[in-house]
């Protein structure tokens, strides 16, 4: 009993170590998106008006008319927020996004004095701006945070009117950049902030789901096992078989699933091709893979 006790109690210390280390990662991997979103604002985005939807973009239309700092306006704003959002969802958004809030609003105020003006062009601003903003938003829902803003906002919409939050989302931004066109009276201003929003939104996307370097086959042939077979031997990839039927025939089929790099997507099409020519392929691309063969998921 007490050996028992004592590996179990090892392997408890080391499951808190992991823990530990897991945690101080996703910590340090919020502060560095929060650091990006900050200098997009401060660099970029604030000083050229471009209200790009969002908490922010409210905060940068109060900035010019009444004075209050960026960021103290982003957090007397996202505070509401946070307890409607703990009466309605819980308390299930947890430390981290109260973190990432917060710091946001802090490196806001406290990076601006000291940063300059990238440029006051209004298209570089906007595309430049957007990149750092959404690479930074992208790192800290990564890594299990939120900065708090319209992604809260739209969760607790849901729970009154029951309507999709990218639906949502999209809404509370638009009226975020109306009213910025309207307070600046510059619809260029407005379109700039589209801009803004739509690389920002594919910034975030690219962050989480990765580059597509990889490509799947869908293949639907009367020769499939000698594919398989050939896929395994020549291309050293496995191939999944999935049960179907064909609506026209009425037969049964199998569909081949391959996933490759973009390397073999060429030798693949002529492997197929050689075996069967009147083979049916249908090519996708994938943005990450994880499994034998591929990468590893790492927590």
């Amino acid at each position: 009993m007490e050996i028992k006790f004592f590996k179990t109690g090892v392997a408890s210390e080391k499951s808190w170590r992991m823990r530990a280390v897991r945690a101080l990662g996703e910590f340090w991997g919020v502060t560095s998106g929060v650091l990006l979103i900050a200098l997009g604002l401060d660099l970029f985005l604030v000083p050229n008006k471009i209200a790009a939807g969002g908490v922010s973009g409210i905060a940068t239309v109060l900035h010019y008319l009444t004075g209050v700092p960026v960021g103290m306006t982003m957090l007397a704003l996202n505070i509401p927020l946070f307890l409607l959002g703990i009466y309605r969802l819980g308390l299930k958004f947890g430390f981290r996004s109260l973190y990432g809030t917060v710091s946001l609003s802090f490196l806001v105020d406290v990076l601006a004095p000291y940063l300059p003006v990238a440029t006051r062009d209004p298209l570089l601003a906007s595309v430049f701006g957007g990149v750092l903003v959404g690479l930074g938003l992208g790192i800290v829902f990564r890594y299990r945070g939120t900065t708090g803003g319209t992604d809260l906002a739209a969760a607790i919409l849901r729970t009154y009117t029951g309507a999709n939050v990218g639906q949502l989302l999209f809404l509370v931004d638009g009226l975020v950049v109306l009213s910025a066109g309207f307070t600046f009276r510059s619809w260029e201003l407005a379109m700039y902030a589209l801009i803004t929003i739509f690389v920002t939104a594919w910034l975030v996307d690219l962050v989480q789901e990765g580059i597509s370097y990889t490509k799947a086959f869908f293949i639907i042939s009367t020769r499939s096992d000698q594919i398989a077979q050939s896929v395994i031997k020549d291309l050293n990839r496995g191939a999944t078989a999935l049960k179907a039927r064909g609506v026209y025939t009425g037969s049964p089929r199998e569909v081949l699933l391959v996933v490759v790099n973009r390397t073999e997507v060429t030798r693949l099409k002529d492997l197929v091709y050689e075996i069967d020519p009147r083979a049916f392929m249908i090519l996708a691309d994938v943005h990450e893979v994880l499994g034998e063969g591929f990468k590893q998921y790492r927590k």
